[in-house]
């Protein structure tokens, strides 16, 4: 089992698959890598030697940013919207959704689930 920026990449998987279990790496990204470490993107993690190991972290190392530091960047991005007090902070903030979406009926996965209110539902009038 390959261990690459604290994470244990599945045996079992091709290599290309086993890298997007690392936060940070997608698919295209994962391309990019074996091609820069010259491995065949249809070898399975199980199969890798410890120097082809050793050139997928090192790729990886010096030119993205994953697991951790990738965590941090963004929590110190949103931190910093909400201390400005703009309107994606507030959003943020509120736990709301950020990029212009409705909230009317939707927005459940941001929101959370839904809040009965009583009394609310309108009598029809005959």
């Amino acid at each position: 089992m390959a261990r690459i920026a604290g994470v244990n990449l599945p045996a079992k998987k091709r290599v290309l698959i086993g890298l997007t279990y690392i936060h940070g790496i997608g698919n295209t990204k994962a391309a990019e890598i074996c091609k820069r470490a010259n491995i065949s993107e249809s070898r399975r993690v199980h199969e890798l030697n410890d120097a082809e190991v050793l050139r997928i972290r090192e790729a990886i190392d010096q030119n993205y940013t994953v697991e951790g530091d990738l965590r941090r960047e963004r929590a110190l991005a949103i931190k910093r919207l909400t201390d400005l007090g703009c309107y994606r902070g507030l959003r943020h903030r509120r736990r709301l959704p950020v990029r212009g979406q409705r909230t009317h009926t939707n927005a459940r996965t941001r929101k959370g689930k839904a809040i009965a209110i009583a009394g609310k539902k309108i009598a029809v009038k005959k």
